[in-house]
């Protein structure tokens, strides 16, 4: 895998800060930046009890192992592309990810005959570091285990759980390291798509022109994080966990009193995840930090990007114009974007039934409406 890393002075860490080092910065493609720029794109882990009651939502009703997996006539054709931004913020705190080519030169214990790839996005806060740290260990952590990719739900699960203490034991050297970030992670092994998120980030997955949400936001305020923040010690002020954050996930924040312990802790940072066996009808994925989702809604977004790659074919161009388009909306925070394609040819057009009755609304502002009113029902 080539390395394709550019870092940009405003808003990131220069040279001479404290910096975790990055153990794979000769293999993965990285993006950190704080100006518009688009990117093209053994041991064993021992799960640690507060992940036991990780619970796996399966999208699909039936998830084949990746041995069969690979037996479909259908297997994505990965290509990615991504965009940061520090929008109107003084300072950049989102990270990056896109590896198209996660398994080059695997060994017998974890081949697999098609695609893998891994992309990821981590929104920082109270600092960069922990968005960083994240960004360079969690996908070491799960390629490094010897039964990737056959225990793929147990091995992320304790992935973010690794990342997190050791980020944890990295602030108990460097006090400058405390900080905290959200983490959104998606994989793709052969026809498989994992999405694993710990905070407010989203995963969207376009199925024929359709938004289909991988990952639900963790705010404070949602009834299920409401109810283990409390049963954790915790409370919900003013929508914010403790009245300190708004997020109720997060990898870091060791130094804030009263959000973590080694055992659990208000602030969790157990991920879900949601999988799905991909078919010729899946045409892209969009992660996106929070910055984005405030002003775009999933099915928008979806609808927005697929003009966009119908005109150009190029997940790192379309990045770039949602990066622009969430810019021209007023979004006030950081902006992070990846795109990833699962095929080569751009989305088709999609040739709806002449309606009998004139119609004021055009199918995209129906569908936005509709979005809206499933949005009020949740």
């Amino acid at each position: 895998m080539e390395e394709n890393e550019q870092h940009k002075s405003s808003g990131l860490m220069s040279s001479g800060e404290s910096r975790p080092p990055n153990p794979f910065a000769a293999e993965y493609r990285q993006c950190l930046s704080t100006d518009r720029e688009a990117a093209p794109s053994k041991r064993s882990l021992v799960r640690h009890p507060s992940l036991m009651k990780t619970k796996v939502s399966e999208v699909s009703s039936e998830p084949e192992p990746f041995t069969e997996d690979c037996k479909s006539e259908f297997l994505p054709n990965l290509r990615s592309g991504a965009c940061a931004d520090i929008g109107f913020r003084s300072s950049m705190e989102d990270a990056y990810l896109c590896v198209d080519n996660f398994l080059p030169n695997s060994g017998p214990k974890n081949h697999i005959d098609g695609p893998s790839g891994f992309y990821g996005v981590f929104d920082g806060h109270g600092g960069k570091h922990a968005a960083d740290f994240a960004c360079h260990h969690l996908p070491k952590f799960i390629v490094e285990d010897e039964s990737f990719p056959s225990d793929i739900e147990r091995i992320v699960a304790s992935a973010f759980w690794q990342t997190d203490n050791a980020f944890a034991e990295a602030c108990s050297l460097d006090a400058n390291l405390a900080s905290g970030t959200t983490a959104l992670a998606a994989l793709v092994i052969g026809r498989l798509l994992l999405v694993a998120n710990a905070g407010d980030c989203r995963a969207v997955l376009c199925r024929r022109g359709k938004a289909i949400e991988m990952s639900r936001d963790h705010k404070p305020t949602h009834s299920k994080e409401k109810k283990r923040i409390e049963a954790s010690g915790g409370y919900v002020y003013d929508g914010y966990l403790n009245g300190l954050l708004n997020v109720a996930r997060a990898l870091g924040d060791w130094h804030m009193e009263g959000m973590k312990v080694r055992d659990g802790g208000p602030l969790s940072a157990e991920p879900e995840l949601m999988t799905r066996n991909l078919t010729e009808e899946d045409e892209f994925l969009i992660m996106g930090c929070d910055g984005i989702w405030d002003v775009f809604r999933s099915q928008n977004a979806v609808d927005f990007a697929r003009r966009r790659l119908q005109e150009h074919n190029d997940p790192a161009r379309c990045s770039k114009d949602l990066v622009d388009e969430a810019l021209k909306r007023k979004s006030g925070d950081n902006l992070a974007v990846v795109v990833v394609c699962f095929q080569q040819q751009p989305p088709p057009n999609l040739v709806a039934p002449r309606s009998r009755v004139h119609r004021s609304f055009s199918a995209e502002g129906l569908r936005e409406l509709q979005s809206f009113l499933d949005s009020l029902s949740k």
